[in-house]
């Protein structure tokens, strides 16, 4: 029973994880702004943190199985 709810949750965030690290490459390949109004290099990194942490928790979400 509580396997479904770790399940959703490491999909959501797996998704949203690599969605927004897939988003953030294409942006800064193509030399566009990940966010107007900020410094490229610095929202191109927190960006990329996010991702990566997302697609942590996705990872222990999997795990808790």
């Amino acid at each position: 029973m509580e396997s479904g709810p770790a399940i959703f949750a490491g999909l959501v965030f797996a998704l949203f994880g690599g969605g927004l690290l897939v988003w953030t490459a294409t942006r800064v390949r193509r030399r566009e702004p990940v966010a107007h109004g900020v410094n490229p290099v610095a929202s191109a990194t927190l960006a990329t943190v996010a991702a990566v942490i997302a697609l942590t928790l996705g990872a222990w979400c999997f795990t808790q199985l």
